[in-house]
């Protein structure tokens, strides 16, 4: 299976270079990115060492925030399809709440996705001014998931 941090590389290249498509193959395994044109929905991927099954599952992007130009507030979205989780266990407080002081490094929730769990850190400094998904919820692709106050 491919590393999802090789993942995560390819389509920020994707995304830096404004790519709709991007297919890749070794000995090993192939890998195939779509982002959406302005005419399609959602993007996906497909995963698929040779010889199996292709594996479907939603590609990730970069979780950079991005900043709301009418009231300075900054949106972290999330970098992938998957579910969303505020903390890292069941009976642990959230990483962050409304209020919360962050930074670029700060873990704020955890996507899992393909079964696996993927820490989102703000990549922003400032205050949560929201969290806008619940605990367990569903979350798409670019889906904002918190608003953060600059400081």
């Amino acid at each position: 299976m491919i590393d999802i941090r090789k993942l995560k590389e390819l389509v920020r290249l994707m995304v830096s270079n404004e790519l709709t498509e991007l297919d890749l193959r070794d000995s090993e395994e192939q890998v195939t990115l779509r982002r959406p044109s302005p005419l399609q929905a959602t993007p996906a991927a497909a995963v698929a060492p040779s010889g199996s099954a292709t594996a479907v599952a939603e590609a990730p992007a970069p979780s950079a925030a991005l900043t709301d130009q009418a009231d300075g507030i900054v949106k972290i979205e999330s970098p992938m399809v998957g579910t969303f989780y505020a903390a890292s266990t069941p009976d642990a407080s959230p990483f962050v709440q409304a209020g919360s002081a962050v930074g670029p490094d700060t873990p704020v929730c955890i996507i899992e996705a393909m079964k696996i769990f993927n820490e989102i850190k703000a990549e922003c400094s400032g205050v949560i001014e929201k969290v806008l998904i619940k605990n367990g919820e569903p979350v798409e692709f670019g889906q904002p998931l918190f608003l953060v106050r600059p400081t």
